[in-house]
């Protein structure tokens, strides 16, 4: 049974200056986060879901508290080491894709390859993989503007996935999708958790994505529950 901790958080705070003071978005959150877990975090909006996905992502460095990630410490070492941790062990989905519009979608999968230190050889090939089980071959050549909703969507999870990160964090992975286009995109991320043993986190407002979840934690006034 695989219950390796893959990503740990410990009394994380994270506060945003305020003309009246400050703002407390997360407070004193304790998350652990095994092999092949996935896990859906709800909320109202502005209640830090987003924000805990970057603390923990190593996007943006929290207030207090620790963020451990395949027992490495994210945010005790220096911006490279940091990155370079962040680029060969975490795979980002954004409800807005942030594909770049100028390159094609193999080149935009590939890029997260290279940046995680692949060569440009497997780094492509890596690309093309993950996009032909995405049902995107025919595809590869078209630029982001060219591409549907659900197409963007499955571009966008080819690329989170080409450096076989251990935690894929995912924001409304699906939240500009119609159903049918959405219950796809979740097939194939379910079953990629399934057979590889990576740990995925959701921030969704999603009842129906929630409910698929192993586990769902609320986020409350900074503090999580569930």
């Amino acid at each position: 049974m695989r219950d390796e901790i893959l990503l740990e958080a410990c009394g994380l705070c994270k506060s945003y200056p305020h003309p009246g003071g400050v703002v407390d978005v997360l407070r004193d959150v304790d998350l652990t986060v095994r092999e092949g877990e996935v896990l859906a975090v709800v909320g109202r909006s502005g209640a830090g879901k987003s924000t805990l996905l970057h603390v923990l992502g190593g996007l943006e460095a929290p207030s207090a508290g620790t963020v451990t990630l395949l027992g490495q410490a994210l945010w005790e070492g220096g911006e490279t080491a940091r990155a370079r941790l962040r680029a060969r062990h975490v795979g980002f989905v954004f409800q807005s894709h942030h594909l770049l519009p100028d390159f094609d979608a193999l080149e935009n999968v590939a890029l997260a390859g290279l940046i995680a230190g692949l060569d440009p050889a497997e780094a492509e090939a890596q690309a093309r993989g993950w996009l032909e089980r995405f049902g995107m071959a025919h595809r590869i050549t078209h630029h982001p503007v060219e591409l549907s909703g659900g197409e963007c969507a499955r571009v966008a999870l080819a690329r989170a996935l080409v450096p076989s990160p251990a935690v894929l964090l995912a924001d409304e992975p699906t939240g500009n999708l119609d159903r049918q286009q959405a219950d796809r995109v979740l097939e194939d991320v379910l079953g990629i958790m399934a057979e590889s043993g990576k740990c995925l986190i959701m921030v969704t407002h999603d009842p129906h994505l929630a409910r698929i979840a192993g586990r769902v934690l609320e986020l409350d006034e900074g503090r999580i529950s569930g």
